[in-house]
């Protein structure tokens, strides 16, 4: 039976997912950029306690699901390294779910922004 890791072990291997995933992964770059990007225009247009939870859920739903989505991956690719039909239906459902609930966030981003924007443009 292995032994139990320390809580403070257990959060070093998380903070190193997070660090390889936010730094090495291109997919983890650009959703970084784009969460920082939501985030200062949320501090610009000054956004309600309830829109800020609405764009903080939307930011950690697509950075979750693409975690995932890269995980499964890379054990696809460990698993069967070769093109495989079975394995290419999986990365594809993963990728439809980052898919998915980045552009739910997209339509969620609109209607937080997009009146807020006309407002300061006056049009």
């Amino acid at each position: 039976m292995q032994k139990k890791q320390s809580l403070l072990h257990s959060f070093g291997h998380a903070f190193n997912g997070m660090f390889h995933f936010f730094l090495k992964d291109r997919n983890g770059e650009i959703h970084l950029f784009s969460a920082l990007l939501a985030c200062a225009s949320g501090i610009y247009f000054g956004l309600s306690e309830g829109e800020w939870l609405a764009i903080s859920f939307c930011i950690g739903l697509v950075i979750a699901l693409e975690m995932v989505n890269a995980a499964i991956e890379q054990l696809c690719n460990l698993v069967h390294a070769e093109y495989h039909p079975i394995i290419k239906k999986v990365k594809d459902m993963c990728a439809a779910a980052v898919l998915w609930a980045a552009i739910m966030s997209a339509v969620t981003g609109c209607i937080i922004f997009i009146p807020k924007i006309i407002q300061l443009t006056g049009l």
